[in-house]
């Protein structure tokens, strides 16, 4: 059998993982806001005639979208992050005790 870590799992390592899925999903949902919301509004510009206000894209659409699903992603990565930190530690507990 490989060695195994005694010491149990720490906690040093949750706040990392959370913030790195945290910044890339919020950086993954700006992205693909932005895409979406400029070709929206090319389809609108051209529909109705006017020039196209990308600027309304990046303001009003694709950032509170990304910021959004940041605060959403940052709750939801860190509740999970605990709730396998405890399932760890209480198999590490299981496993010295045999």
């Amino acid at each position: 059998m490989g060695k195994t870590n005694s010491d149990g799992p720490r906690w040093v390592g949750i706040p990392v993982r959370v913030f790195a899925m945290t910044f890339l999903l919020t950086l993954l949902s700006f992205a693909v806001a932005l895409l979406l919301s400029i070709m929206g509004t090319v389809v609108y510009s051209q529909v109705k005639h006017v020039a196209p206000n990308l600027t309304f894209a990046y303001r009003h659409i694709a950032f509170p979208f990304a910021i959004t699903v940041g605060a959403i992603v940052l709750v939801l990565s860190l509740l999970m992050e605990v709730r396998n930190y405890r399932q760890r530690k209480t198999l590490a507990g299981i496993e010295r005790a045999s």
